[in-house]
């Protein structure tokens, strides 16, 4: 197979599995909030499912694929068994039922991210250079999802997770056409601690490794309260087709993950993961202008920073993940990144923001200054830190 139709077929992989994801992921809250009336502890909760999903699921499916089962097998059946969870979840109305199905589904789905990066560096000769336009596809994916559900005015309703379901189906297929890798099974006995995947914490022991993990974890924390709250503030503050505008984070992306191998040469790990935790502050504060204000420019003007900030953190992080790992642990060490990012990081943000939401709320309003005001706190705090105590190259 040569290699421009690899880049095809991994791009597709992409566009579908993020396709997948956005179709439910940036409606939930408002589906959520106003038509099943769950808490703002509930939505958070519910948000929540894909952190606990990232801190269970991706060690255990990367062992998997590192050594029993090729990868793109592994995402097929997680596709198939995704596929009906999520049309079970448009018939469910309560949060007691709602809740572990929709927890179930994220078991499935969380995985198949570090799968889609492990899978891509597997099949390019150079990632530095190269995973970003891959990876740009997601981002397409993602804002052709946007669209779609806003075009057909569905954001308050179920239909959404209907189309995902729809759309994983069609990840089955692809899954299995994608570029196959045997696994490479080692002669020595397996431990028990191996065989949950948790051998990639060895990679710890370098320094700058654990610097990274530990800032990705917070960095996630006060970026869970744009994940779980901003369609529904955009809803609340009358911004019509809330969820294309937030397309427009992912268009930004697209552009930046096109121009990412240029800038990340000269920015390298520190100075990619910096920028973009500043500019995420920037975010904030934009939102936190818009809702005291009332002035619709400043929310346009922050939902494009977000696509840089995820561009610049989220890809230097998994490069450099792929970087420091030896090539059977690949899968497992995706999942360590995933781990602290989706998982811990978010997890923690999801309780973190629904208790300020519900803090700052009351039954007919939202007081939104207060509740950007709060990540905008967090994410200064944690620039500094970031900063301050990360070195590319030191390691002990």
């Amino acid at each position: 197979m040569n290699s421009t139709t690899k880049k095809l077929q991994l791009s597709v992989m992409m566009f579908i599995q993020f396709f997948i994801w956005g179709a439910w992921y940036v409606t939930m809250g408002t589906y959520l909030g106003q038509t099943l009336n769950f808490s703002g502890v509930q939505i958070g909760l519910a948000y929540g499912t894909a952190a606990i999903a990232s801190m269970i699921s991706p060690f255990i499916v990367g062992m998997i694929a590192d050594r029993f089962f090729s990868a793109n097998h592994v995402m097929a059946f997680l596709n198939l068994v995704g596929a009906g969870l999520l049309f079970w979840l448009t018939q469910i109305k309560e949060f007691s039922l709602f809740f572990p199905v929709l927890f179930a589904y994220t078991i499935c789905y969380m995985p198949t991210t570090a799968l889609c990066n492990s899978i891509s560096f597997e099949n390019l000769k150079d990632p530095g250079k190269e995973f970003s336009r891959i990876r740009l596809l997601g981002s397409i994916g993602w804002i052709a999802a946007g669209v779609l559900v806003s075009f057909l005015n569905v954001e308050h309703l179920a239909t959404p997770f209907f189309i995902a379901g729809v759309s994983s189906v069609l990840g089955v297929g692809l899954a299995l056409l994608l570029p196959y890798k045997k696994p490479e099974r080692s002669k020595e006995k397996i431990s028990f601690f191996k065989m949950l995947g948790f051998d990639a914490f060895k990679l710890t022991k370098e320094r700058s490794f654990t610097i990274l993990l530990l800032f990705s974890a917070l960095t996630c924390i006060p970026l869970a309260f744009y994940d779980s709250f901003t369609n529904l503030y955009l809803n609340d503050f009358g911004i019509k087709n809330a969820a294309a505008a937030m397309s427009l984070g992912q268009i930004a992306e697209i552009v930046f993950l096109f121009t990412f191998p240029f800038f990340f040469a000269k920015l390298r790990y520190k100075g990619s993961i910096g920028i973009a935790i500043f500019v995420w502050m920037s975010l904030y504060g934009f939102f936190a202008l818009a809702a005291s204000t009332g002035v619709s420019a400043f929310i346009y003007a922050a939902l494009p920073l977000h696509g840089f900030c995820f561009t610049f953190f989220f890809v230097s992080g998994q490069l450099f993940v792929d970087e420091k790992a030896p090539s059977n642990l690949r899968n497992s060490a995706q999942g360590l990144i995933a781990f602290a990012t989706y998982g811990v990081g978010k997890y923690l943000g999801t309780l973190v923001a629904g208790n300020v939401v519900d803090n700052f709320s009351t039954a007919s309003s939202y007081n939104w200054v207060a509740i950007w005001t709060a990540p905008l706190i967090m994410i200064t705090i944690i620039f500094v830190g970031f900063m301050l105590c990360f070195k590319e190259n030191k390691t002990t």
